[in-house]
């Protein structure tokens, strides 16, 4: 086999059409497999119920400046004429150096004239690719209001939630042969770091554990008529690109801790500063638990109305282990609403030969916030209690909290066992723990965070942990004795 039938068989393998491949010949473009897979998400962005975001990255070096642009400019823009397409990245400086050595890599063999003064690139066709840029989120205003039928974003992570919701209003077009999408690429970490594993990452693990992942992240069945997901990633690690020198390959596998985990291993449960380093999704996630094994139940909330509020069900088994096992998170709800939905929690789990109920709970524990006297001299715990659920107050030492949990979680590298585990039903809590961050002023403290307006991130599930770990029944008493 030649090297370009390997080529065209390898870009075949990776589920992209003829024509796509045509036009990274045509270009002289020649893309890896993963980039392959990539582009091959980008077609499916075609489809009526084709995905409209594509992210690719993960761990540094794995070619995602390259394939971004290769993408829009040799494909996209080569098929339909007058296409208009931003590319975004932070700090303008850094990205007309980073386009203007890209332009000349990958477009040598196409009609195109470039104006640096205004960064804009335009093919024969009247397809353009304008190389935009921002210092400060509010340099993101500049561009709304505007129009790209494609938008590509480096280093995604840089956005906050709220400013990459709004760039994605400008993804829009009047052109009837074209479907708008958005192309990002990015490592784990930095201020958008939770919007984006919760839009792009978790929903890529669920369905590559589902089996309804092929190579690189595509779905399965993509080239039938089977719905697609609104956003597909796709993973790459320096290990991807053979035309990365090996001596940075050495440097990143020399790395250690977070740096090694997020930028060698693409690893989207460490970011630095991350305060909870040793959890292990692959350790500490459960998929199931026999409820015959629990010797003791107990719950803890976390209470909020415009923040989430959150109640945990753990219990522990004979052998001093902790698992949490279900999870209720919502907001904006009144306490009756969660009262209902609380109970029906307990009530899918069993105890001996009947149902799971709030009397069989050892303790049920709540933030001191809850035993506040209010305006009108109620106070939220009495709220509950109306509707069957007493609280009593937890312990609420932060410091003594994390370090609890901090024990508990082990460190698989150093051979300590952990004694805490979390069932895969608890969604906001295994979204929000990984990537809590130290407290710069109190290192031995967590960052306290609140949820962004779309409820992404938040320290609330987290908080309920530590009440849920840290409460211990001889606490509970004492305080109930002095009347709490």
């Amino acid at each position: 086999m030649t090297p370009m039938e390997a080529y065209l068989a390898a870009g075949r393998e990776a589920g992209c059409p003829g024509d796509q491949m045509a036009n990274f010949v045509n270009a002289g473009i020649v893309l890896q497999p993963r980039q392959l897979a990539a582009s091959a998400a980008a077609r499916l962005c075609d489809r009526s119920d084709g995905p409209t975001a594509v992210g690719y990255g993960g761990a540094r070096g794995g070619g995602k400046s390259h394939w971004l642009l290769a993408q829009m400019g040799a494909d996209d823009c080569q098929r339909v004429p007058g296409l208009k397409c931003l590319l975004l990245r932070k700090v303008g400086k850094a990205n007309l150096e980073n386009f203007e050595d890209l332009r000349r890599r990958l477009f040598g063999s196409l009609r195109h004239e470039f104006s640096a003064h205004r960064g804009v690139l335009t093919f024969a066709n009247g397809s353009r690719i304008i190389a935009g840029h921002f210092q400060a989120e509010k340099d993101i205003d500049a561009y709304l209001g505007l129009e790209y039928d494609v938008i590509g974003i480096e280093e995604a992570t840089t956005l906050s939630s709220r400013k990459h919701q709004d760039i994605t209003t400008c993804c829009r077009t009047s052109k009837a042969n074209w479907r708008p999408r958005i192309y990002s690429t990015t490592n784990p970490g930095g201020i958008g770091h939770a919007w984006y594993r919760t839009k792009f990452i978790v929903p890529y693990l669920e369905r590559l554990k589902a089996g309804e992942v092929a190579f690189g992240g595509t779905p399965n069945g993509a080239r039938g008529t089977h719905a697609l997901p609104e956003t597909i990633f796709v993973p790459a690690r320096v290990t991807d690109n053979a035309f990365t020198n090996p001596e940075y390959a050495r440097v990143l596998a020399n790395l250690t801790g977070w740096q090694k985990r997020a930028w060698f291993e693409g690893d989207w449960d460490i970011a630095a500063g991350q305060f909870f380093t040793t959890f292990r999704r692959d350790v500490h996630v459960v998929d199931d638990f026999d409820e015959t094994r629990a010797r003791e139940w107990f719950c803890a909330l976390d209470y909020g109305f415009t923040h989430y509020t959150v109640c945990l069900l753990g219990c522990t088994d004979g052998d001093g282990n902790l698992f949490v096992v279900d999870e209720h998170a919502e907001r904006l709800w009144l306490p009756q609403r969660h009262a209902n939905t609380i109970h029906a929690m307990l009530g899918r789990w069993q105890i001996g030969d009947r149902r799971l109920g709030i009397s069989d709970l050892k303790r049920f524990v709540a933030g001191a916030d809850v035993f506040s006297r209010q305006s009108d001299g109620t106070t939220i715990a009495a709220q509950y209690a109306r509707h069957g659920i007493k609280l009593t107050c937890a312990n609420t030492d932060r410091i003594n909290g994390w370090a609890e949990i901090l024990q508990r979680l082990g460190d698989v590298e150093a051979d300590i066992r952990p004694t805490l585990f979390i069932h895969r039903r608890c969604g906001r809590l295994l979204e929000t723990l990984p990537v809590l961050q130290h407290d710069p002023h109190r290192p031995e403290d967590v960052l306290k965070v609140d949820a962004d307006e779309d409820g992404v991130g938040g320290d609330d599930a987290a908080d309920c942990l530590r009440y849920l770990v840290a409460t211990k029944g001889r606490t509970v008493r004492a305080r109930k004795l002095r009347g709490i």
